[in-house]
């Protein structure tokens, strides 16, 4: 699919009011309110030291998290971590568009940085509604006037449509930022240009989202095989007629997760032998890792694929052409328990294939054990990059490409 929509390379931005709407949300610690983990904020520097090196007077909007979760909180060290990374000092206001951040975006000069408030501070910006009617949020009509362009880097949200993150489209020529531009390139690049064998390895707990991707690459044919581990292999275990124990199925069922349980047992009946299921699984018997062969696991906790699994997996990757992989291959955070997740990750920085790595935990992963410079791309964005391959349309990609057609 051709990237038809603007860069920053396209708009001259010295001594121009640029909006850039990033995704810094990090990790914090519960208990001291401290960041964990900057990844996302260096990340996002690369866009924000462009726009002040080209002259622009750079607002940037940004979320840390969302109402009712204990790490909701606001900007100020994010500002002051951005400080640090780009050696460059980074204003902030906990404002979003009421009096005090308007006075400070009309006074910033050539080059100058300012990171708002928590946008999710702000009510209008959890609700999902049609872009269009985003732009008429107060948020977008407020700040829209006082920019010349808005540039959207935020491609791990770039699956919501959220004020912030499509409505100034419509009010501004828009581009696409640093991170978000290079992502959607390798993943469309992969996209169109699957090599065989492809495999899919989908892990992890979010098994709506992998049933979404499996259903589209197993129909549309680009995808020869898929490995299934954490989550998603109890599922399509106890879908294929094993007897997991009542305690994985228990989990199973509080996560609301039923009817894809039923969902598995209609893929394995059309596409049985593409979908590779673990022979054995690692259990947590009192805080110690057993392994037990599918045909007799005990009621206890399945944390991990067993060691027959991870060297069949092996064998599936070291053939492959093009690697998909998403999502760990079990509780990883637990050291007896993540040798199937390194195992794995280690196959793919090891193979000949083309491999994307979704962003979320088996990135994080991944970048802890050093294998980055043998994953062809890693993603930023877990929810959208799996959403991409899913077949989905992401409403940012979508606004900011019908925009780069029309003139305001």
């Amino acid at each position: 699919m051709a990237i038809d929509f603007y860069t920053i390379d396209d708009f001259d931005l010295d001594n121009k009011t640029v909006l850039v709407r990033v995704d810094i949300n990090s990790p914090v610690d519960p208990s001291t309110g401290l960041i964990l983990d900057d990844t996302r904020i260096r990340l996002h520097s690369e866009t924000i030291e462009e726009l002040s090196k080209k002259g622009a007077k750079t607002v940037v909007l940004a979320h840390q998290s969302r109402p009712g979760k204990k790490d909701f909180t606001t900007l100020k060290q994010h500002a002051e971590s951005l400080s640090k990374i780009l050696n460059h000092k980074v204003d902030y206001v906990d404002d979003i568009f009421g009096s005090n951040a308007i006075k400070a975006i009309k006074k910033l000069k050539r080059g100058d940085i300012l990171l708002l408030e928590n946008v999710r501070f702000y009510s209008e910006e959890i609700l999902r509604r049609d872009p269009k009617i985003q732009s008429e949020t107060h948020m977008v009509q407020k700040l829209s006037p006082l920019a010349d362009y808005f540039v959207n880097d935020a491609f791990a949200a770039a699956h919501r449509s959220q004020p912030s993150l499509v409505g100034f489209a419509f009010m501004l020529p828009s581009a696409a930022g640093r991170i978000m531009e290079r992502e959607l390139k390798a993943l469309y690049t992969a996209m169109d240009n699957v090599k065989k064998p492809c495999i899919y390895i989908l892990g992890g707990v979010k098994v709506d989202d992998s049933i979404m991707v499996m259903e589209n690459v197993l129909e549309n044919g680009s995808a020869d095989y898929i490995l299934t581990t954490g989550l998603v292999a109890n599922i399509f275990l106890w879908g294929s007629g094993v007897e997991i124990g009542k305690c994985n199925k228990d989990f199973i069922v509080s996560k609301g997760y039923c009817d894809f349980v039923k969902k598995s047992k209609k893929l394995l009946k059309n596409y049985g032998e593409q979908i590779i299921i673990p022979k054995d699984v690692a259990v947590c018997i009192r805080n110690k890792r057993v392994e037990f062969s599918v045909d007799e696991i005990p009621d206890k906790p399945i944390y991990d694929i067993g060691t027959e699994t991870i060297t069949e997996y092996a064998g599936y990757i070291r053939k492959a052409e093009t690697l998909f992989a998403n999502g760990p291959a079990g509780v990883f955070e637990k050291e007896e328990f993540n040798i199937g997740t390194d195992d794995i990750l280690n196959a793919i920085a090891s193979s000949n294939a083309f491999s994307i790595i979704g962003g979320g935990h088996l990135a994080a992963a991944a970048n802890q054990m050093g294998l980055s410079k043998g994953i062809s791309h890693i993603s930023s964005g877990g929810g959208a990059s799996i959403n991409l391959l899913a077949g989905e349309d992401l409403p940012v990609v979508e606004v900011l490409r019908e925009r780069a057609t029309k003139k305001l």
